[in-house]
C-alpha cells in the first residue's frame, strides 16, 4: 500500500496540468505558441528549485517562510560580485550564491532546532532581516541586466544541446529535483526526514538525530532559494532590492502542498512537487494570456493551497479509518 498512494496522491497535480492545458488552448489558441511554453519553460525552474528544499522542511512538519527574502540577498549578493568583478566564473558565482543560501537557511534550522523557536516564527523573523539586509547592501539600488556578464543571461537562452532546446536553467532544476529524490528515497537521512514528520518522538526514541536531521533540512532549502536568487539574476537580468523574491514563499508552499506533501509532515514526492510547479508555471501564463489581472495570481495560489490542505487532511482521515477498519 505504502508504494501506491505516492502515486494516488500526484495523479490529481497530473490530470489538472493536461485539463488546464487543453481548456485554455480552446478559449486561446495562442496559448500553445512557442513563446508561451518558452515562458513556461523559464518561469518552472525557479519555483522548482526553491520547492525541492521547502519539500524536505515540511516532510518534517517544519515551514519555511523566508525562502523569497533568502532567494532576494542571495541574488543580489552574487549579482554585484559580477556587477564589481564581472570576470568572475557563472558557475563559480552559482556556487555562491547556493553557499549564501546554505548559511542563511543554517540560520533557521539554528533557531528551529537548536533553540526551539517555533519554525513559523522563527522564518518571520529572518524573512525580515534578510529582506532588509537586501536593501542594506545594496543602498537600495537594482543591478541592471547590462551590468551583469553576458554568460549569466545565456543560462536562459542555451542549453548544452543548444538553443532550440532546454536551457541551462531547466537543466539545473532538474538536477536539483533529481539529487533531491536521491537524498530522499536512497539515503537514510532522507528516511529519517519522513520518520520524522510521521511522529517526531517515535523518530527520536528510535535513535533517529531529530535535531540535526532538521537542521539539514533548512539548511538544503537555503541552499534551493541561493540557487534561485542566481537564477532569477539569468532570467530576468534587473535585480531590484524591493521585488526580487517577493511572495515567492507564497508560491513555493503552494507547489508543494499541490504536489502532494502533507502540511502536517512525512509524505510526500519529488514527482509530486515537479508535476505541481508545472502547474502553477502554466497558471501563471495562462492568467496573462486570457488577459486576467496579475492580481489575482495571489489569490489563486492562495485558494489552490487550501484546497490542496482541506484535500490533504480528508486523505488522511480516508487512510486512517481504512486502517483501523472502521
Amino acid at each position: 500500500m505504502k508504494s501506491n498512494i505516492p502515486a494516488r496522491r500526484e495523479s490529481p497535480t497530473a490530470v489538472a496540468v493536461v485539463v488546464l492545458i487543453i481548456v485554455v488552448s480552446i478559449i486561446q489558441p495562442r496559448f500553445l505558441s512557442e513563446s508561451n511554453l518558452k515562458s513556461i519553460l523559464l518561469w518552472v525552474p525557479l519555483i522548482t528549485v526553491v520547492a525541492m528544499g521547502q519539500m524536505t522542511v515540511i516532510l518534517t512538519r517544519g515551514i519555511d517562510v523566508s525562502v523569497g527574502s533568502t532567494l532576494g540577498l542571495s541574488g543580489m549578493l552574487v549579482g554585484m560580485l559580477l556587477r564589481d568583478h564581472p570576470e568572475t566564473n557563472v558557475y563559480l558565482a552559482g556556487l555562491i550564491g547556493v553557499a549564501i543560501g546554505m548559511a542563511l537557511g543554517a540560520v533557521n534550522g539554528a533557531l528551529i532546532a537548536g533553540a526551539g523557536v517555533p519554525p513559523i516564527v522563527a522564518t518571520l523573523g529572518t524573512l525580515g532581516i534578510y529582506r532588509g539586509l537586501t536593501f542594506i547592501v545594496s543602498g537600495g539600488r537594482q543591478i541592471d541586466d547590462y551590468q551583469l556578464p553576458r554568460a549569466m543571461a545565456r543560462w536562459s537562452i542555451d542549453g548544452p544541446f543548444g538553443q532550440n532546446v532546454a536551457p541551462w536553467v531547466v537543466f539545473m532544476a532538474l538536477l536539483a529535483g533529481a539529487a533531491v529524490h536521491f537524498l530522499l528515497t536512497q539515503t537514510r537521512i532522507g528516511r529519517n526526514l519522513y520518520a520524522i514528520g510521521g511522529d517526531p518522538d517515535a523518530a527520536a526514541l528510535r535513535g533517529i538525530p531529530v535535531r540535526a536531521t532538521t537542521f539539514f533540512s533548512y539548511v538544503i532549502c537555503g541552499a534551493g532559494a541561493g540557487l534561485a536568487g542566481v537564477l532569477y539574476a539569468s532570467r530576468f537580468g534587473t535585480i531590484n532590492p524591493a521585488s526580487i523574491g517577493n511572495g515567492f514563499e507564497l508560491l513555493v508552499i503552494a507547489a508543494v502542498v499541490i504536489g502532494g506533501t502533507s502540511i502536517f509532515g512525512g509524505v510526500g514526492s519529488v514527482a509530486g512537487v515537479l508535476l505541481s510547479c508545472l502547474l502553477l508555471g502554466t497558471i501563471n501564463v495562462a492568467l496573462a494570456v486570457l488577459n486576467i489581472a496579475e492580481t489575482w495570481q495571489s489569490a489563486v495560489y492562495g485558494f489552490v493551497i487550501l484546497l490542496a490542505i482541506v484535500a490533504d487532511d480528508a486523505a488522511k482521515k480516508r487512510l486512517l479509518r481504512r486502517l483501523t477498519g472502521e
